[in-house]
């Protein structure tokens, strides 16, 4: 079975094409610049691969759809409900299926859900202090990037050659979006994005936590409307609104040398210290912490801040292994209590084993 899994940006379109069970690598590629999906998706070079099944990182379909489903117009439904929850990521992924639905009609479509991987999260670690009736309104702390902190959850115990079962370990995918995950011997017991991936860390140009009556006092002092309110804090918020350098790059950002930068950048290594700090209380312990994503792998100096005064528990960076070295490696001391990797996350693996296990279960 041939498994097509985009992965779909506001302007770009990467794909993996696996064979399954084998997990075989068939074709990989990324197409920048994409102004029509569905004109990009029917010219995609499949190099004479048939596709049998597409499946999609899909992201927030509420408390029903945390799981991995075939496409229906009940999941496009729950999609559609919950754009306002996840604006961005539901808009471009429902594009996505109605162009992959036109340009593959035989293919069977397979929505993935990022909410998945933290089902196993506790009650007390994911309800809100809200009434009633808005908890059986859906409202609760879902979760995202949850085929990253999945696949972080397999590969660490085999880097480390230790049992899952047996790690404590704390994922920190960051990159322009950014979020981490308490990973309490394999299963997910609290992560930092919430209802919404508007939540938690500091992301590029989105806003990280922030209370909501801030909202509701800046809305109510300019008289604007939620589209303006939605349009600042998701497209110039984030490390962006703090730097004040567009786009909110971390790239950018150390090599621009200002005083916003520089704020932007310390926020950021603090909120993931403190996170690290308190995901340990949560698990009792910690063995491991990794780092992934496009700031978790490349940005050896603000990885280097994050782990900044943890040797209370046993934390020793290694500076000559965090600045050099490629590829999934360790990069804590020999004697540090806590390992520390880095390692290049696969979320596309993450989403054609799913999706794989669902189509095998059907009539497919």
């Amino acid at each position: 079975m041939n498994i097509l899994v985009p992965n779909l940006g506001s302007t770009s379109l990467k794909y993996q094409l696996r064979e399954m069970p084998s997990e075989r690598l068939l074709l990989k590629g990324r197409m920048e610049r994409v102004g029509d999906y569905a004109q990009a998706i029917a010219s995609l070079p499949l190099e004479g691969h048939t596709v049998d099944a597409v499946a999609f990182k899909a992201v927030h379909a509420g408390e029903r759809y945390r799981g991995t489903f075939v496409v229906d117009d009940a999941v496009i439904g729950a999609l559609e409900e919950f754009l306002p929850a996840a604006p961005a990521h539901n808009a471009i992924y429902l594009t996505g299926i109605r162009a992959f639905q036109q340009a593959m009609p035989r293919a069977t479509l397979v929505a993935a859900f990022e909410t998945e991987f933290h089902r196993t999260m506790p009650e007390h670690a994911a309800v809100y202090g809200v009434p009633a009736n808005w908890r059986e309104s859906g409202v609760r702390r879902y979760g995202f990037h949850g085929a990253s902190h999945q696949y972080v959850s397999e590969r660490v115990p085999e880097m480390l050659r230790r049992p899952a079962d047996q790690l404590r370990l704390i994922s920190c995918h960051l990159g322009g979006s950014s979020s981490m995950c308490a990973i309490n011997r394999g299963r997910s017991v609290d992560t930092t994005m919430g209802f919404s991936p508007q939540s938690g860390l500091e992301n590029a140009t989105r806003h990280g936590d922030l209370d909501p009556f801030a909202v509701l006092f800046m809305m109510r002092r300019n008289g604007w409307d939620v589209d303006q309110v939605v349009e600042q804090l998701a497209r110039t918020g984030g490390l962006a609104g703090l730097s004040g350098i567009a786009g909110g790059d971390v790239r950018d950002l150390e090599a621009a040398g200002s005083a916003g930068a520089a704020l932007a950048l310390s926020v950021f290594a603090y909120q993931v210290r403190k996170t690290i700090g308190a995901y340990a209380a949560a698990m009792g312990g910690l063995d491991a912490v990794a780092f992934t994503g496009g700031i978790g792998e490349n940005a050896a100096g603000l990885r280097a801040e994050c782990c900044r005064e943890l040797e209370f528990l046993g934390l020793r960076l290694d500076a000559l292994r965090n600045e050099s070295g490629v590829g999934d490696r360790v990069v804590s001391t020999d004697d540090s209590r806590v390992a520390v990797v880095v390692l290049a996350t696969d979320e596309e693996l993450i989403v054609a084993r799913r999706a794989y296990r669902v189509l095998e279960k059907t009539a497919f």
